[in-house]
């Protein structure tokens, strides 16, 4: 194992060198480096406040850091904005979620492909290129076991439901990298493991990046994990080094929080 070392072998999907974002005197991120290899399972763990969701929103684009690179497949993208990140595979779900909930889950999913597309939103489909995007919303839906909810409204849906939504808007995308923040929040113990079998069934070549404070899932998930805490990567290694670290235990995530 290793302490604030995070690079790994193999093609590099995402690579953050010195990336510092600063909210005045605030540092919320303070130099970390982070090399995220294509295909990785990774699992970010961290206190409230420890810097994990503005990493996110650095790699998602939504937050320009303020120093250091960001590479996405090898491409300089530090400051490029969000609208830019699906040209590069890249999609993300948030701890709160985003989608229409006075719409269907087939309108859901179909809109979020039309908009990976840089088109205008609408759910009127045009042409050939509508239908293909409603049958790919179809085949989305079903790879999140949302199939026989179609028609349904996404107000209707059990949260539990709402996330599987999310991750199904997100992979419709078929992204190359994908980030979930938080997507066991709020979660009964079968959701979780119904969450944690459909990360699992993700293509190989998928690189995940995932928050997420529920252990169980991180653990089972994430193959390489890595702790953060004020804004800095403090370990990193497989999920039983980091179980067995004492200063994980005992500074960061509590002496019973792993146990």
């Amino acid at each position: 194992m290793t302490n604030g070392t995070t690079t790994v072998s193999g093609d590099t999907a995402v690579q953050l060198h010195s990336v510092t974002v600063a909210f005045g005197g605030l540092l919320a991120l303070d130099g970390v480096d982070l090399d995220v290899a294509q295909g990785e399972r990774l699992a970010i763990l961290g206190p409230n406040g420890a810097g994990k969701t503005t990493l996110f929103n650095v790699v998602a684009g939504d937050l320009a850091p303020t120093q250091g690179t960001l590479e996405i497949k090898g491409m300089d993208c530090a400051r490029l904005p969000s609208r830019y990140r699906p040209r590069l595979g890249v999609a993300r779900t948030y701890q709160k979620a985003r989608s229409f909930p006075g719409l269907t889950v087939k309108d859901n999913l179909y809109l979020s492909l039309v908009g990976h597309r840089g088109r205008h939103l609408s759910l009127r489909p045009q042409g050939r290129t509508g239908r293909e995007l409603r049958d790919r919303a179809a085949y989305a839906a079903k790879t999140v076991w949302l199939e026989d909810r179609l028609g349904v409204l996404v107000s209707e849906l059990s949260h539990g439901q709402k996330r599987q939504l999310e991750i199904g808007m997100a992979l419709a995308t078929d992204p190359d990298v994908l980030l979930l923040d938080e997507p066991a929040s709020g979660l009964s113990r079968g959701e979780r493991e119904k969450l944690t079998e459909l990360l699992h069934m993700l293509p190989a070549e998928t690189t995940l990046l995932l928050i997420e404070h529920d252990m169980d899932v991180a653990f089972q998930v994430g193959r390489r994990v890595v702790v953060m805490s004020d804004g800095k990567v403090v370990a990193a290694g497989t999920p039983d080094e980091i179980q067995a670290n004492a200063l994980v235990h005992d500074i960061y995530l509590g002496s019973e929080a792993l146990s």
